[in-house]
């Protein structure tokens, strides 16, 4: 089973990264957005971020060019139905993923993989709501795509060995360094990120100490390259409170309560620098 045509759908941040890794690769991908705003903002997005690594002269200009004139866009989803593989990069809602499966499943060839960015959902529950529930994996890229090294890949119940070592090789021949992972709620990089993050807004909730003061602690003390609460920002408090609440849910501990003052700031809109507020001005 060889994938030689991918599709991304979604794009904001987390799927024209996946679209840009995959094109300078040299394979072929389709980015679907319902907003054609989102498409142009997509390319326009790459074609920079390609240019910055042409300057500092880790893609020569060729390379990049070669790279944008294998990404094309549409809006149509029955135009990915003939990709091999199509990675779901939308919000982090079960809901909407179900819902996207399950139109995929009906329009794509019946050899069509279907991979989630999922962050934390269950990919098992999530392939059982399509008639393919075999060809339905995880593929959880680290933000941002082009730049982080790790892909989670992670099977359902139901995934099979074929899908499995197909989805594997693509994330070597993307330059990826592929992880296994069991299906549980927020794998292995969330199961530990998000509720040290989470803490952290407690920290501030109680005003032990500023955002700044709080980041830069975790700066200075542990090394980590980005603070907690930026990190949070980055990723987007909405998604951060949906693992936390996926983590709740899954494992039926307290310690994973999500604090009330990120769900408060998610009700307000200020969802970090997608929404231009959240513990940061941006």
């Amino acid at each position: 089973m060889t994938i030689k045509a991918v599709a991304v759908i979604g794009a904001g941040q987390m799927g024209r990264g996946i679209a840009q890794v995959t094109a300078v690769a040299g394979i072929p991908v389709q980015i679907c957005d319902i907003s054609t705003d989102a498409l142009d903002a997509a390319r326009k997005a790459i074609t920079g971020s390609l240019s910055r690594l042409v300057e500092k002269e880790r893609l020569t200009q060729e390379q990049m060019d070669a790279a944008l004139a294998l990404i094309s866009t549409t809006t149509e989803m029955a135009a990915l139905a003939d990709s091999d593989l199509i990675v779901e990069a939308v919000s982090e809602s079960e809901t909407l993923k179900t819902q996207l499966l399950q139109t995929l499943d009906k329009l794509c060839k019946p050899s069509t993989i279907f991979a989630t960015n999922t962050s934390s959902i269950s990919i098992t529950r999530l392939a059982a709501q399509t008639q393919r529930p075999e060809q339905v994996i995880g593929m959880h890229f680290m933000n941002p795509v082009p730049v982080m090294q790790l892909v989670e890949v992670i099977r359902g119940l139901q995934t099979s060995d074929a899908v499995y070592r197909a989805v594997c090789e693509l994330s070597e021949a993307i330059g990826k360094t592929q992880v296994s992972v069991k299906d549980a709620p927020g794998f292995v990089v969330n199961r530990i990120l998000l509720p040290m993050i989470n803490e952290a807004i407690f920290v501030y909730a109680e005003g032990l100490a500023t955002a700044e003061a709080i980041d830069q602690a975790m700066l200075l003390g542990t090394n980590q390259p980005i603070g907690p609460l930026a990190l949070a920002d980055l990723i987007g408090l909405d998604t951060c409170l949906s693992i936390m609440e996926v983590l709740a849910e899954g494992f039926g501990d307290q310690k994973y309560r999500p604090c009330p003052l990120l769900r408060q700031m998610v009700d307000a809109g200020y969802l970090g620098r997608k929404s231009g507020r959240g513990f940061y001005q941006y």
